[in-house]
């Protein structure tokens, strides 16, 4: 249980050929760029990376790969699901394939009450022995919300190390970081939020943006992190139209336009998602051209 979570953690894509099948050297690519750029953590097969629509084959070789090419980092495997054996099974997966930790979405659909939930991550962690979790509370895709006193039941778990927070609001992360029990951590699930989350006692950031310019991302976490305000601030202003611009459709659309223009990985999107609008598109584009 002795993970140490700070600082830039990436929500890794997952490339599709155009057939539509994962293409693992594209991934790889992809990490790699991520490593060069200095990331922190890495954290395939979550929403960014269409997790709900791959395979169980797809789901062990993206895992591998991604600690193969992880360069000794924290590798944070999604394996959350709204049935909790399916969650159990795929947590006691990822930690066979090596992973060092597993993001668990809170259930979505079933809409259990905190009883529920307090079962469900305690399943998950009987599954893993010794695997940290990190608590993904995304309500805008599960239809529910981790309140502060939610949370305080939660981490009673003791393999729950963390909390990705992507509620994107600030007056809850707030109280999160206020609350928050010594030796837990708090991450920004949000590129957005980020600065002000740090500010109010986040240790990093679950980003998006860091597929595309992670050097950039890793600086503004850092800067932050070390109490350089006047950096930080300087750096999410630049970044800061490209943040907003992969988020102009749903996630991860404007990233995968991002990635085929810098030749990491073609564009294709698995159904239901479809490429994004021409309009969205030229705007990504631009963004991305303006912060690199």
């Amino acid at each position: 249980m002795n993970l140490s979570l700070s600082g830039l953690a990436v929500a890794l894509a997952t490339p599709f050929t155009p057939s539509g099948e994962v293409d693992l050297p594209a991934f790889r690519r992809l990490v790699r760029h991520c490593v060069a750029g200095g990331v922190d953590i890495l954290v395939p097969l979550g929403s960014t990376g269409e997790a709900a629509t791959l395979l169980e084959a797809e789901r062990d070789a993206v895992i591998s790969a991604c600690v193969e090419e992880a360069e000794g980092r924290p590798v944070i495997a999604g394996t959350g699901s709204n049935a909790t054996r399916q969650a159990c099974a795929w947590t006691k997966r990822a930690q066979a394939l090596g992973a060092t930790g597993a993001l668990v979405v809170t259930p979505y659909y079933n809409k259990p009450t905190l009883a529920g939930l307090v079962a469900h991550y305690d399943a998950v962690a009987e599954a893993a022995p010794g695997l940290p979790l990190v608590l993904y509370n995304v309500p805008g895709r599960t239809g529910q919300n981790v309140t502060p006193p939610m949370l305080t039941r939660l981490w009673e778990n003791k393999a729950i190390a963390a909390v990705k927070e992507s509620s994107g609001n600030l007056a809850q992360i707030g109280e999160i970081a206020r609350t928050l029990p010594e030796g837990k951590r708090l991450f920004s699930g949000d590129d957005a939020l980020a600065l002000p989350a740090l500010a109010l006692g986040a240790h990093g950031l679950v980003s998006v943006l860091g597929n595309l310019l992670p050097g950039e991302a890793k600086a503004m976490v850092a800067a932050a992190l070390g109490s350089d305000a006047l950096k930080a601030r300087s750096f999410h202003q630049k970044l800061l139209p490209l943040m907003d611009a992969l988020f102009l459709e749903s996630n991860p659309g404007p990233l995968k336009a991002g990635l085929k223009a810098l030749g990491i990985a073609e564009e294709t999107l698995r159904l239901p998602l479809v490429p994004v609008e021409a309009a969205t598109r030229a705007r990504l584009l631009a963004a991305l051209e303006a912060a690199r």
